[in-house]
């Protein structure tokens, strides 16, 4: 049993962004939040860091991990909010603030716990770094890529001594003369060293399973001969589960891909969604930068979840995602084949699905940003909106059980988290509210306004739930109801 007492108690830790080596964002070990007791949860402590935080907090024996855009990276007593330890990002890498998407080095990712390490990757240029738990001091520091707009976006994981995360890019925010040379890779580093054990690129160069499971974006550029086999297909490859018969079989793009463990080769690539095309200038209507479309920015935000459900009477193990495009899949663990797929809502640019489904082995759970603000007819009641949304799905068919529109008439980025028959999120609405939802009927139990929009994620851990506020950076340009965020929050059952 889990409580107060027993810190140090391996199931009510949140290691990573989602939450440990299956990213179901599932406490599986929480016992004290159900749909009984969240209607208890009060607010414990507030820790001011001053500037936006919008990653999911990691939480391991009693200690709440967590960077802030203002550059630093943080350690807080989880049970009273009390500063352990804090670390200036710039200081730690020696690297000045690109200027990419703020002034100062930070990162936006989850630091993953193992052992005595904190691991964690900056936000441009590419680089890891692994610093000791007890004091945050750095142990080492491994540059990816150097170029200013080379990011660590996601949050790594760790397994049998070594530590994956993907490499990805804002050079689709350049103008079209200097976009695009940047390829996406995973890495595989050494968990004690950092070293780099290897890189595999999801496209081709410009000029046991033991596998590992990744998902990723859509293409900034195309060749004239892939532009004109398109056009010719007359779009067929846009439909969602049409293979792209345009582009080769080593470009990885939209794709959940496996990758061996050992040796980072690819085992399969599942393309999903079809041909798409987009940088930054498609975001303009009529922009003569923009490539011939579809221009959908489809990709998944968000890694796959590790997943075994009934398929015709007999388990099968899977790997389920959601797309920004508002698609859920599931594919073969060990093959790459559909074994279902649904539309869990409307796509958009900003989502559709992103930053992290969850599951807990009935049912998967999904935000709808719906950022391009589509009628959403909502399940059961038949009820329609414009907002976003949250929506559970029967893990084994993908058929739509409920959705539940955000009560704040907002879209709804952030990521959800599930515990004992709740589900927890955010609204980016400009007064920050939380809920927490009866996963069996989509009700509301409890709500929360931080006083800053919440685009990051919730944790769970010792009877508390764990998130920041604030976000102002990026595609907050676009959003001027978003507002700036200060401080992390811990509500626990009282």
């Amino acid at each position: 049993m889990c409580s107060f007492a027993t810190m140090d108690c391996a199931d009510a830790a949140w290691i990573n962004h989602g939450g440990d080596l299956t990213n179901r964002r599932y406490a599986a070990g929480e016992i004290l939040l159900n749909p009984l007791t969240v209607r208890n949860l009060a607010l414990r402590w507030s820790f001011f860091a001053g500037k936006d935080i919008s990653a999911t907090p990691a939480v391991a024996n009693g200690v709440v991990y967590f960077p802030s855009w203002n550059g630093y990276l943080y350690a807080v007593n989880a049970f009273n909010g009390a500063l352990i330890w804090r670390q200036n990002l710039s200081e730690l890498t020696g690297q000045s603030g690109t200027g990419v998407v703020v002034n100062v080095t930070v990162s936006r990712s989850t630091p993953t716990v193992d052992g005595d390490l904190l691991i964690v990757g900056i936000y441009g240029p590419a680089i890891v770094i692994a610093v000791a738990r007890s004091n945050g001091r750095l142990v080492w520091s491994t540059t990816l890529d150097p170029r200013p707009r080379v990011l660590i976006t996601g949050s790594g994981t760790v397994y049998m001594g070594a530590y994956y995360v993907g490499v990805s890019s804002l050079e689709e925010g350049l103008p079209p003369e200097q976009c695009c040379t940047f390829r996406g890779s995973v890495v595989k580093l050494a968990l004690r060293t950092g070293a780099m054990l290897w890189k595999t690129y999801m496209l081709p160069d410009n000029g046991g399973r033991r596998l590992v499971y990744v998902a990723t974006g859509n293409l900034y550029t195309a060749p004239a001969e892939v532009l004109k086999c398109q056009e010719e297909q007359n779009n067929q490859t846009a439909k969602p589960s049409h293979p792209d018969q345009c582009l080769g079989p080593d470009t990885n793009y939209n794709s959940i891909v496996a990758l061996d463990i050992d040796s980072g080769r690819i085992r399969w690539s599942r393309q999903l969604g079809g041909y798409d095309i987009f940088y930054f200038a498609c975001l303009v209507p009529n922009n003569t930068d923009c490539p011939p479309g579809p221009n959908l920015d489809a990709d998944f935000g968000e890694a796959p979840m590790l997943l075994t459900i009934r398929s015709n009477g007999t388990s099968r193990d899977v790997a389920v995602a959601v797309q920004k495009s508002g698609f859920a899949w599931a594919l073969d663990r060990d093959n790459g084949d559909i074994v279902w797929l649904n539309l869990a809502g409307p796509g958009g640019k900003e989502g559709g699905g992103l930053w992290g489904a969850a599951a807990d082995g009935r049912r998967v759970y999904t935000n709808i940003a719906n950022s391009d603000r589509k009628s959403f007819a909502l399940t059961p009641s038949n009820q329609t909106t414009t907002a976003g949304a949250w929506v559970a799905l029967d893990a084994n068919t993908g058929e739509i059980i409920w959705s539940t529109a955000n009560p704040s008439n907002d879209t709804a980025q952030a990521p959800v988290m599930v515990a004992n028959n709740v589900l927890f999120t955010g609204s980016v609405a400009s007064n920050g509210p939380i809920y927490a939802i009866d996963t069996n009927t989509g009700n509301i139990l409890w709500t929360y306004n931080t006083g800053a929009t919440v685009y990051g994620g919730i944790s769970a851990s010792y009877g508390c739930i764990y998130l920041g506020n604030g976000y102002t950076v990026g595609l907050a340009k676009f959003h001027p109801t978003w507002t700036p965020g200060t401080s992390l929050y811990a509500f626990c059952i009282v």
